[in-house]
């Protein structure tokens, strides 16, 4: 009994050990090895112009911690120029998720880009406290690259500023900036949240200079700012937009640089840039919002008014309230049979704006009893496909006197007819019975 105990015992450390093993081994892997293409511009060829960009494949060893040993074990592909592999170390393990690490054998690759960059100061007013003092440290002296980073499925959106020694490949991130929600979809008047959150190393001289951050909008060409914060001096931007605001609680304490738009419209849709500046360094994520408001639908007139076998009917749907314009109009008629067949689109006109930014548009379906073969009637309905859902609209039609009357209408036939025949019996009847007492009078004034 006693050996049983001492087996079992050692069993279940050995299996504990094991279990412990693989954790550490799946946390040692759990940072991915990334292909990333390195572009930067080629050498001018004179006269103030710029000459064109060159890429080169590189591959990026995410670890970390500085002393793993484990990237430089693997090998390089033969594709990769040697002087292109870099080993990044990333202490907030931000390029550490799932969706920068697809299993493998994977089709889908996530992207990245990786550039040479410039420390420099910027001149934005709310940025320009960061570096008033106008010295370069000797900190700047070093490689500097920027690199962008798109994860599967638009789950993230990470942009880095990586430091490395002159001449080294052993890089450090300065600086990350990112977002969980690459794209946004929101419905009207509904508060909107779109994530940004910043790190950046305590160990660098800069990270204890104050910070900046700016959203700004772009779409098709059209850009505003929307909100900007000078955190070294606590200032916000006068130029803010209404209803935009920042969690300044959260950005301080815990790096949450998320934009709030406290009540979505429909000119909010577009590109929404967050950047986060650190003394001499920039980097920045875009974020895509789209405002999705599905139409409500409206049939006139309403009720169908009672139709006449072979007269023609107009019946407008009228769609409204609807963001994008995207929209597909149809209809469709539900006999008494139950089944449904399409009628077309009908006569669809053009979109119109209103004042909030939402759009309206209407089809008009004339409805020829005496070709569409319609019946007694049945269910009319206006259908409308748009991103945000398809809505429906019904309207019941009754069609009286077609030609092929149903067994209710023949019995309420049968009815009439005789009512009808006992009507003209009864005064058959009575004509009759008056007739006859008129002749029995005058025979009788006779005699």
């Amino acid at each position: 009994m006693t050996n049983f105990s001492t087996i079992y015992k050692l069993s279940v450390v050995a299996l504990t050990c094991c279990f412990q093993v693989l954790l550490v081994g799946a946390s040692s892997s759990s940072c991915p090895v990334l292909e990333c293409w390195f572009v930067q511009e080629k050498v001018g060829r004179g006269g103030g112009l710029t000459g064109a960009t060159s890429q080169e494949k590189s591959l990026l060893h995410i670890r970390t911690d500085a002393h793993s040993q484990d990237a430089a074990s693997q090998k390089t592909p033969t594709d990769i120029n040697p002087d292109r592999v870099y080993y990044v170390t990333d202490p907030a393990a931000s390029l550490c998720h799932h969706s920068l690490n697809p299993p493998r054998g994977s089709i889908k690759k996530p992207q990245c880009e990786i550039n040479p960059f410039l420390p420099q100061p910027s001149t934005l007013t709310w940025v320009a406290s960061l570096t008033d003092s106008a010295l370069s440290p000797i900190y700047l002296q070093a490689d500097w690259f920027s690199a962008a980073f798109q994860g599967l499925n638009e789950q993230l959106g990470v942009s880095t500023i990586m430091r490395a020694p002159t001449g080294s490949k052993e890089h450090s991130v300065i600086l990350s900036v990112t977002s969980k929600t690459v794209s946004v979809k929101s419905r009207l008047g509904e508060p909107v949240l779109l994530d940004c959150g910043f790190w950046a190393d305590p160990a660098s001289p800069l990270s204890g200079s104050g910070f900046a951050v700016e959203w700004r909008y772009q779409f098709r060409g059209n850009g505003r700012l929307v909100v900007a914060y000078d955190g070294k001096t606590d200032r916000v931007a006068d130029t803010q937009e209404e209803g935009a605001t920042l969690d300044f609680e959260g950005l301080h304490e815990k790096g949450n640089a998320s934009l709030i738009l406290q009540k979505a419209k429909v000119h909010h849709t577009g590109t929404y840039i967050c950047s986060v500046y650190l003394p001499y360094l920039l980097a920045q994520v875009a974020v895509d919002l789209e405002i999705v408001e599905p139409p409500s639908l409206a049939i006139h007139p309403s009720p169908l008014p009672l139709a006449v076998a072979g007269q023609t009917l107009d019946v407008q749907c009228e769609a409204s309230g609807f963001a994008p314009l995207t929209l597909e109009l149809s209809w469709e008629f539900k006999g008494a049979d139950g089944k449904s067949r399409p009628l077309g689109s009908g006569r669809v006109t053009g979109h119109r704006q209103a004042w909030d930014g939402t759009y309206s548009q209407s089809t008009r379906l004339e409805l020829d009893t005496s070709k569409l073969d319609l019946g007694s009637g049945g269910e009319v309905t206006c259908v409308a496909v748009h991103p945000g859902g398809t809505r429906r609209a019904s309207a019941t039609l009754s069609v009286i006197g077609f030609s092929t009357p149903s067994i209710e209408d023949s019995m309420a036939m049968v009815g009439v007819a005789l009512v009808l025949y006992g009507l003209i019996k009864f005064v058959s009847w009575t004509f009759s019975s008056s007739g006859s007492d008129g002749a029995d009078k005058q025979d009788k004034k006779e005699k």
